[in-house]
């Protein structure tokens, strides 16, 4: 029994759509990868380098943010509402940027307050961006 059919991959992997449902699937793997660039990124100025904690979030969340930007207008989102490029980026690094803030607070009050380490906060601060970066960009850039 095939679990996986061709049609089926071919539909989530690599057609153009707007179902929100497969736009939301591929968004959790492009976020999934710029996770894994912003939690090492962190794990490696923080630990290895000797970053401040709070300052080393936001580069590297700086650095998952290219990240799924480049993966996110190639992949996830095939429809633009915004032609001009540079103008896009920017609104897509506000987004971001709102989502750094939420991070920076999430890890901070995490870590900080309740004592938690410092990767344990950037764990649940992503799930909480998560929604916030997909749903902002869902909804003012790839409409």
């Amino acid at each position: 029994m095939k679990i996986f059919s061709k049609d089926l991959i071919e539909t989530l992997l690599k057609q153009s759509t707007d179902n929100i449902s497969i736009q939301f699937f591929r968004y959790i793997l492009v976020g999934g990868t710029a996770f894994i660039v912003d939690f090492g990124s962190l794990y490696i100025l923080t630990d290895f380098m000797g970053i401040f904690y709070l300052l080393s979030a936001a580069i590297a969340f700086t650095l998952g943010i290219i990240v799924n930007y480049f993966l996110s207008v190639k992949w996830v989102f095939n429809k633009h509402t915004l032609d001009n490029k540079l103008y896009e980026f920017g609104v897509f690094a506000v987004v971001g940027v709102i989502g750094l803030g939420i991070n920076e607070v999430i890890i901070w009050y995490f870590t900080s307050n309740l004592h938690y380490y410092y990767m344990y906060s950037k764990i649940i601060s992503a799930v909480v961006v998560l929604f916030w970066n997909f749903f902002a960009r869902r909804y003012t850039i790839f409409r």
